[in-house]
């Protein structure tokens, strides 16, 4: 007997690093569900903006995930304006890729702060809530980086390892409680975050919309991993029963050690530039960083 989807009309969502991207396509089939959305984003005008493409009722707010009393105050605004909190999905994230070598310290720190803290910081504090109620589900947002290292992306890699092991631990410790856990991972996708990545061979490009729906499936029938797509749960289940040194010749065989490695950099310029903004660390007034950068309105994008 078929089971029956969760319901998700009037659910209130809370997604980071909503305005573009993955987190938009999310929080436009949410709301055909009849979810009700807050949009987190760095950028405080593109949520609001974001937001009422989605119809009454959804919000767009201020979000910096780098900063604890940011993510803390998003939430309260969340729980005051619409209710108490459903579903968060943690989505903000960067990705400036190139050889690891050459990858200054700030831009290692950016993306942990912004792809890992930013996740460990939002589920922490999603967590008591939901279990006070003893329902909820948090999403965080992976990638197939999580389940494998790719030339040219070694720390984006990490922050993504280290989101499925949390995803799986917080799951275990959850266990009993009514709050569920999904990990998603998606291949590439076309959005900004995927602006000059060669194609794979046999391997489409996926788009936002691909991954929201994913999502909205694993709200409805609750699950742990999500592939996307998912053909790809399949194929990493037979990649890791063969030998190291067999995987690595069928990855280099289909290009997989390229597409990171060997981007169409003027393509992926103007993504580059915006992710080298996304300046964590700083107190609120302050206007430089130890790097001398400035701080500036931009989100964490995907």
């Amino acid at each position: 007997m078929a089971k029956e989807p969760r319901s998700l009309q009037g659910k209130v969502v809370a997604i980071t690093g909503g305005a573009r991207g993955i987190g938009k396509a999310t929080a436009k089939a949410l709301a055909r569900e009849g979810a009700v959305i807050a949009i987190g984003d760095l950028d405080a005008e593109l949520a609001r903006a974001t937001a009422s493409e989605l119809g009454e009722g959804s919000v767009g707010l201020e979000l910096d995930v780098t900063r604890r009393d940011s993510f803390e105050n998003f939430l309260d605004q969340v729980s005051e304006r619409l209710g108490p909190l459903d579903v968060i999905i943690n989505n903000a994230g960067i990705m400036p890729i190139g050889p690891f070598a050459e990858e200054d310290d700030a831009t290692a720190k950016r993306m942990i702060d912004i792809n890992l803290h930013g996740v460990i910081t939002g589920t922490k504090l999603a967590i008591p809530p939901m279990v006070q109620r003893r329902t909820g589900h948090i999403v965080n947002i992976a990638s197939q980086a999580g389940k494998a290292g790719v030339p040219g992306g070694a720390t984006y890699c990490a922050t993504k390892h280290a989101v499925v092991g949390l995803s799986e631990a917080v799951r275990a410790e959850l266990r009993g409680t009514g709050v569920e856990v999904s990990v998603v991972m998606p291949a590439v996708v076309n959005t900004e975050l995927g602006s000059g990545l060669p194609d794979t061979p046999g391997v489409k490009k996926l788009e936002p919309e691909d991954v929201a729906n994913e999502i909205v499936n694993a709200l409805k029938f609750p699950k742990f991993d999500v592939w996307v797509p998912r053909s790809s749960a399949a194929i990493s289940t037979v990649m890791q029963l063969l030998p190291r040194r067999g995987r690595e010749a069928i990855g280099r065989l289909l290009n997989v050690d390229k597409v990171l490695a060997e981007p169409d950099k003027g393509a992926r310029a103007a993504y580059e530039e915006r992710a080298a903004r996304s300046e964590p660390g700083l107190e609120p007034g302050e206007g430089e960083s130890g790097s001398g950068k400035k701080r500036t309105k931009s989100a964490a994008p995907r």
